[in-house]
């Protein structure tokens, strides 16, 4: 059985008074320990994919599977919420940047009431010098920390529970080549070290190739092609998946550094 199976989801918003459809008929299924890659332009639907699978958006039909029980059409419940946790493209705008990074760490976990507070705040400590911070850190406001070290503390909040998925929505978008490159170490880490799995949602392609197992490219709400994240990146079938791939070209080195993973 997998971990997550999403059978024919669809999902429209109104637009001036159009309806316009994000996701259509959408189906992929994801492994225990696997990382899957879900690409496209922006628009395709993948991040509105990402929200209702985290029950932050309701969908209009289908059905979600996940760990062997229906969550689709229903709000996560708190036993199925610390299995499945997220990563955001700005994680800034989801701390209070009064919060410390040890408060701001432990904020999630604290409402699965799981440990006493003095064993949550040794665990949090753990997680942060799992993900790369130190100890020092602990203290420090969120507004005093930078991007790089803000995303590292989602992460840290995000598996102090020990999920067993993690969704990463556009979460090393909007870092620099440099952080970007450490934070898709740490995520490589995370499969590797705690068998979790991952759902990778991103624009880049290259970067999908060196992080996730297979990959699934979007377009218009469906996905088009679905694969190995190498063979994906070599051979693309489908004219909007060897639009991805042409649109990286130019760029010395992606290729190369995608296919060494």
């Amino acid at each position: 059985m997998s971990l997550l199976e999403i059978s024919k989801l669809s999902k429209s918003f109104d637009k001036h008074g159009e309806k316009v459809n994000a996701v259509k008929d959408l189906s992929f299924s994801l492994e225990q320990g696997e990382c899957l890659g879900l690409v496209g332009e922006s628009g395709c639907g993948k991040s509105t994919t990402a929200n209702i699978i985290a029950r932050l958006l309701r969908e209009d039909t289908g059905d979600i599977l996940f760990n062997g029980r229906k969550i689709s059409g229903t709000r996560l419940l708190k036993p199925v919420g610390r299995e499945l946790q997220m990563i955001f493209q700005n994680p800034q705008y989801s701390f209070d940047p009064r919060d410390t990074v040890l408060s701001g760490i432990m904020q999630g976990a604290m409402s699965y009431g799981l440990w006493d507070k003095k064993t949550l705040a040794e665990k949090a400590l753990d997680t942060l010098s799992f993900v790369g911070l130190k100890a020092s850190y602990a203290g420090k406001r969120m507004s005093e920390i930078s991007g790089g070290e803000c995303q590292r503390a989602a992460i840290a909040r995000a598996i102090i529970c020990d999920p067993k998925l993690i969704i990463c929505d556009e979460a090393t978008s909007a870092l620099d080549v440099l952080v970007q490159a450490q934070v898709v170490a740490l995520l490589k880490r995370l499969k590797r070290e705690k068998k979790m799995s991952l759902l990778f949602i991103t624009h880049d392609l290259p970067l999908a190739a060196a992080l996730c197992d297979r990959v699934a490219v979007m377009h218009g709400g469906k996905i088009v092609e679905i694969g190995g994240a190498k063979c994906i990146l070599q051979n693309p079938r489908e004219p909007e998946t060897k639009r991805l791939v042409m649109s990286i070209l130019p760029l010395p080195g992606r290729l190369g550094e995608a296919k060494e993973s």
